[in-house]
């Protein structure tokens, strides 16, 4: 790959000069400087080399790891199957499809065991897979056994005709009792990690209602009409109340013990793609978000 640094550029160090001007992230961009595989007008140069105008960066990128999916004897908790689909309750925790940092234990392998078709349409790295929810978050999903089915299902997510409620523990104490946060959502600017609220972000609509107030703490309510990346946890931080327990969104002071965000997945309804039956499932947070609350309870 080559870069020709822009005079907009100059004075950025060479592993950000990178991640600005091409999809390569900063962290591989280090790697690979690291490596002494990044050259500046042919000589090697440090990650904190201040890149100039007209600058020539070249470097090869390495070949993508293939990963296999093999299926899993996982435990799943499944609420429902029939011909045409499934639905599971997600465990805090799980990972939903493999990806380099993830090669096994997840859904998808757990799901490969368990089933004998999935839908194809998004291949190998996800097969059945119609909509995902974050690794920490628990939770229904919805999962295709064929492509008819799969395609039936994601149309209604689409057309927000599904139904999806969340239920969470958020910081602070919201000031109304139900809202709709409407904000688009896309990759943060200053974190590739993060999702953020930015100009030019897809359209993201949230619905939230106050179920309980604990003064520090409130559980909520939430319903999605759009699915964008970590939207939730980032609408929630948006308004200033970031969901508990967040790694990336949250503040470090957090409730303990922590394994993750308390955000679950408590409700879906969609229509079956073959019978036209409205269906509605409704599962229970795990023990640590039930334990959680019952604290908070007594506390207040």
């Amino acid at each position: 790959m080559k870069l020709k640094i822009k005079a907009s550029s100059a004075g950025l160090r060479l592993d950000k000069a990178i991640s600005d001007n091409s999809d390569v992230s900063r962290t591989l961009a280090n790697d690979l400087i690291k490596k002494d595989a990044v050259f500046v007008n042919n000589e090697l140069k440090k990650a904190k080399y201040k890149v100039q105008e007209n600058d020539l960066i070249t470097f090869e990128l390495p070949e993508p790891e293939v990963l296999s999916y093999e299926p899993e004897n996982i435990p799943l908790e499944i609420i429902y199957e029939d011909d045409d689909l499934a639905v599971i309750n997600k465990p805090q925790g799980m990972v939903v499809h493999p990806s380099a940092g993830h090669k096994t234990g997840t859904l998808v392998n757990a799901l490969m065991y368990h089933m004998t078709q999935l839908s194809s349409i998004n291949g190998i790295i996800r097969p059945g897979i119609v909509h995902r929810i974050d690794k920490d978050t628990s939770g229904l999903l919805m999962i295709a056994k064929n492509d008819q089915a799969h395609e039936f299902l994601a149309a209604q997510l689409k057309a927000h005709t599904s139904k999806r409620r969340y239920i969470a523990i958020v910081h602070g104490n919201l000031l109304n009792d139900r809202g709709v946060i409407e904000a688009p959502v896309g990759r943060s600017t200053k974190d590739r990690k993060k999702q953020a609220v930015i100009a030019g972000g897809k359209h993201a609509l949230t619905h939230f209602e106050v179920l309980e107030r604990f003064g520090d703490f409130t559980l909520v309510s939430l319903e999605l009409e759009t699915g964008r990346t970590h939207q939730i946890r980032v609408h929630m931080a948006y308004i200033g109340h970031p969901v508990a327990g967040d790694p990336l969104y949250g503040p470090k002071n957090e409730l303990k013990p922590n394994h993750g965000q308390f955000l679950h997945a408590q409700v879906l309804g969609f229509e079956h793609p073959t019978t036209h039956e409205w269906l509605e499932f409704e599962s229970e947070p795990p023990a640590l978000f039930t334990q959680t609350l019952e604290k908070l309870r007594a506390e207040n």
